[in-house]
């Protein structure tokens, strides 16, 4: 690891990479207010270093190694990723002086793909296969730690995630909004945000509704409704959705879930975009669909804050694409068309 000499930064000055995580701005979202009557307020998370709300968890998982003596000065981590938790997790460790192996299913967007590949990750692409699968990148990951003696970050399982998110995200959205809070709603991948964010805000005030948002072909909507896992359809976003529950998101106060198609996920990615200036990837659009649905049954003059997960470009060759889109028979922007 490198040895930082102690500096004192001015106020508005980041302390490095590190200094630079966390802390994005809550954004009005014009439209989605407008026509709700609410306050609907997506947290900036595309503006991290790395570009997503990721980020946070690999600070988090990191720092916790550091400080349980898992992860030691030259050290190597492993992890399994749809991608943003890779390059959170590249970039933290390049800070740090750590080496990182990513996981990853060949699936993902290329725009990921060539990033990890940027920025000095080993990258490691496996096929794309259900997690009962031995073959699931996530397996995949947790072996090859084993066979480097490396640390495995577990982004899924590993409980320093949603705690990060419980310290920094859900304490910044209650103190951003001073307290006036009324629902919370987010897709889970890894369940981090989501429960840390709920379990912040809950403490706060239990009153707080927390609303997750999930895409078509995962079962979490189900879990929340009826403790069903059942798996049905499928969708095109990418790093959210689950057969199952994480260990992040067990126990984690959820008061109700929404299940939102493409379409609806698209129309919000598409609208944020063309008439906002805010590009943002699809797990965004689900969570914008979500907040709006909460507060049209709130009724107006309600809070409800979602979180902005990434920015578009990192999805250019799929949510940008009209070939994909309309392979998808999903609908293309007008001005792609």
């Amino acid at each position: 690891m490198i040895e930082m000499a102690t500096s004192h930064t001015a106020p508005g000055i980041a302390d490095g990479l590190i200094g630079a995580i966390g802390n994005t701005p809550l954004i009005k979202l014009q439209r989605a207010s407008a026509a709700t009557g609410c306050d609907i307020l997506g947290k900036a998370e595309f503006m991290n270093p790395g570009g997503s709300v990721k980020d946070r968890a690999a600070l988090a998982i990191i720092e916790a190694a550091e400080a349980d003596g898992s992860l030691k000065p030259g050290g190597v981590i492993v992890e399994g990723t749809a991608g943003n938790t890779g390059i959170g997790i590249t970039l933290v460790a390049n800070a740090r002086g750590y080496k990182s192996v990513i996981v990853m299913p060949e699936t993902q967007s290329q725009e990921k793909i060539d990033f990890l590949r940027m920025i000095g990750a080993d990258l490691r692409l496996v096929p794309a296969k259900p997690y009962k699968d031995p073959g699931n990148y996530v397996h995949v990951s947790e072996r090859l730690a084993k066979e480097l003696g490396a640390l495995w970050a577990n982004q899924f399982d590993n409980l320093a995630n949603r705690e990060g998110h419980r310290r920094s995200t859900g304490a910044e959205i209650w103190a951003q909004t001073a307290g006036r809070v009324d629902a919370f709603t987010c897709s889970s991948g890894t369940g981090g945000t989501l429960a840390g964010v709920a379990l912040a805000l809950k403490a706060q005030n239990p009153e707080v509704r927390i609303v997750l948002a999930d895409p078509e072909g995962s079962a979490l909507y189900g879990w929340v409704k009826s403790n069903d896992l059942t798996v049905t359809g499928s969708s095109i976003t990418e790093g959210i959705g689950q057969s199952r529950v994480p260990g992040n998101l067990a126990g984690a106060p959820i008061d109700d879930a929404l299940r939102i198609p493409d379409t609806e996920a698209l129309a919000q990615v598409f609208s944020l975009l063309i008439d906002e200036g805010i590009s943002v990837g699809g797990s965004a659009g689900i969570n914008v669909a979500a907040a709006i649905r909460v507060a049209r049954d709130l009724g107006p003059g309600h809070t409800v804050v979602t979180i902005l997960c990434d920015g578009g470009a990192r999805y250019q060759s799929k949510l940008f694409n009209p070939e994909f889109l309309r392979s998808k028979n999903l609908p293309v922007p007008a001005w792609l068309g």
